[in-house]
């Protein structure tokens, strides 16, 4: 078996560098640098203004520019963050050097990577029947008999909610996110006999060359995915307990 990605998938890998998303400076709201101490995440609070209508989500990489305390750049530059809410964005303890209020030329940036990690985060994976298409760049065949998300929850493309993650990469894979359940609620009854995981934008699963796509076959055993089951029943919930992707340490025979 062999996992296939769409030509859009392949071409952002190799050519998509880091983007900045989301942009926030000292002027106008009041931002506050927050140590937490050892037994908490550190934060950014906010006295107005929204982190999230400004674009930040959890798993962007941060980069923060001329605070007062020059270690607090170095500290919290190159965080991920944890969680994000109206007013408050969160990152890893022991970030923060020194508590502090966000001067005028203070300017925090999130950004987001051209890594496989990146590309497919807060995506969704529809089960498929019936044999995979020749190429993830073709128009999805079959019936679809499964949508996946982060415990069965409602998906809409460009929204992070229930969105699927990956965990930190190593070893020459990646797998998915250990802290998430991943389930579906069954559409109709039926065989699986593929899958294919969409990143977060919108994709009507249709042909297509530059939407990032990951195709793989299902099975009980020795396939790209597999399931203790292949035959789906309407209504019943099936929950994906391991998802993993191993890219070769080498091409060619």
């Amino acid at each position: 078996m062999a996992i296939k990605f769409s030509t859009g998938l392949r071409d952002q890998i190799l050519g998509l560098e880091a983007t900045i998303e989301a942009i926030c400076a000292g002027s106008g709201d009041t931002l506050t640098i927050v140590d937490s101490g050892t037994t908490a995440d550190d934060s950014i609070t906010r006295a107005t203004g929204s982190f999230i209508t400004d674009g930040f989500v959890a798993g962007h990489k941060l980069k923060l520019f001329q605070p007062t305390t020059a270690a607090n750049a170095t500290g919290i530059t190159g965080q991920l963050v944890s969680s994000v809410a109206a007013l408050t964005l969160t990152f890893p303890t022991a970030t923060v050097t020194t508590g502090e209020v966000f001067a005028a030329g203070t300017v925090l940036a999130a950004a987001k990577g051209g890594s496989l990690k990146d590309i497919m985060k807060n995506g969704c994976l529809w089960i498929y029947s019936g044999s995979q298409p020749s190429d993830a760049d073709q128009a999805m065949s079959g019936t679809a008999l499964a949508k996946i998300t982060v415990g069965s929850g409602a998906f809409s493309a460009l929204s992070e909610t229930n969105g699927l993650e990956f965990d930190d990469y190593g070893g020459g894979y990646i797998e998915k996110c250990a802290d998430e359940v991943w389930s579906g609620l069954i559409l109709a009854t039926g065989t699986a006999g593929y899958f294919v995981f969409v990143a977060n934008g919108t994709d009507a699963l249709g042909a297509s060359t530059t939407l990032p796509r990951i195709m793989g076959s299902i099975g009980t055993s020795g396939a790209d995915l597999n399931l203790a089951t292949t035959s789906l029943v309407l209504a019943r919930t099936q929950t994906i307990d391991t998802f993993k992707i191993t890219l070769p340490a080498y091409y060619g025979a």
